[in-house]
C-alpha cells in the first residue's frame, strides 16, 4: 500500500513517517495513573495527552488505548476504588427517574414514527454532509449550508425513519438509532462551532482564513480560549462558554510547513 501511495519501495528505500495534524493536537491533561483533574475521572487511550499529542508516530494511537487498557487502568482504577469510600448509588435519585422516562419516551418515539427510509440511510447521509462542508478545509457558506441541511435531514428522521423491532428485546436497531440521533445533533453543532470562529488553526482551515502564501492565518487575539458549547434544549441555540488561555512562556505564532 505505501509502495502504491508513494512510488517507493520501503523494503529498500526507509519509509517517510512523520506526525500529521491529528496527531499534535493534545488530550486531557492526566496524572501518572490517568486520572484527569476531576477525581475518579479517568482518560484512557486517545483521550489523555500521555502520548497522543506528543508527535507520535501512526499507529499508535491502537497501541496507546491497548497498553493504557490492558497494563495500567487495571490497576490505577481499581486502586482507586479499593482506596476510597464512595457514597452509595441508586436508581431512587429523581435524575435517575428524569432520564429513565426520557429515554423510555424516545424509544417509544422511534418505534412508532414507522417510515420509509432506515437508519443506515441517514447515517450516510449526515456523515457525507459533514465530509463536504465540515471537513478540514470549511468556508462560510458551505457552513452554512451544511447547518441548514442538517436541520433538514434532523426533520425528516423524527418523521420518516424507520426502526423495526420491540423495546421490550435487545433490539440493535433501537441502538443504532439512537446513536444517529446523536450524531444528528453533534453534526450541526460542528458546524456551528466552525462557522463561528473564523480564523484558521491546527487542523481547522477556513479558506477565507489564509496568508498570501496559502498558510493558515491564525487570530489570536479574539479566539485564544478554550470553548464549551452548552446543551440549552432541543431546536434551540447552544451556549458558548469560554475560558481564556493564558501563555507566559511558550506564546502561539503563525505557522509555516515551508
Amino acid at each position: 500500500m505505501y509502495n502504491r501511495i508513494t512510488g517507493e519501495d520501503p523494503y529498500t528505500v526507509p519509509m517517510r513517517i512523520y506526525p500529521a495534524i491529528h496527531y499534535t493536537m493534545g488530550g486531557l491533561w492526566v496524572d501518572y495513573e490517568l486520572m484527569t483533574t476531576i477525581p475518579g475521572l479517568f482518560a484512557l487511550g486517545e483521550a489523555n495527552f500521555s502520548d497522543h499529542g506528543a508527535n507520535r508516530l501512526g499507529a499508535s494511537a491502537l497501541m496507546q488505548g491497548l497498553s493504557d487498557g490492558y497494563f495500567i487502568a487495571p490497576y490505577t482504577v481499581g486502586n482507586y476504588l479499593a482506596s476510597n469510600k464512595l457514597e452509595k448509588v441508586d436508581t431512587s435519585h429523581p435524575a435517575f427517574k428524569a432520564v429513565e422516562a426520557e429515554v423510555a419516551g424516545t424509544i417509544q418515539k422511534l418505534l412508532s414514527i414507522k417510515g420509509k427510509r432506515t437508519v443506515a440511510s441517514f447515517h450516510k447521509e449526515l456523515g457525507r454532509i459533514i465530509w463536504d462542508y465540515c471537513g478540514m478545509s470549511r468556508t462560510a457558506s458551505g457552513l452554512e449550508s451544511a447547518i441548514q441541511k442538517v436541520r433538514a435531514l434532523r426533520e425528516e428522521f423524527w418523521s420518516n425513519v424507520l426502526v423495526v423491532g420491540a423495546a421490550d428485546e435487545i433490539n440493535n436497531a433501537i441502538e443504532t438509532a439512537g446513536r444517529v440521533a446523536d450524531f444528528i445533533e453533534l453534526g450541526e453543532l460542528m458546524c456551528i462551532d466552525a462557522l463561528d470562529r473564523n480564523e484558521s488553526c491546527g487542523a481547522h482551515f477556513r479558506e477565507e482564513y489564509q496568508t498570501p502564501e496559502g498558510e493558515a492565518q491564525r487570530n489570536d487575539e479574539h479566539y485564544s480560549y478554550t470553548a464549551a458549547w452548552e446543551f440549552n434544549g432541543a431546536c434551540k441555540p447552544p451556549i458558548l462558554n469560554k475560558e481564556p488561555l493564558e501563555f507566559h512562556y511558550v506564546h502561539p505564532s503563525q505557522r509555516s510547513y515551508k
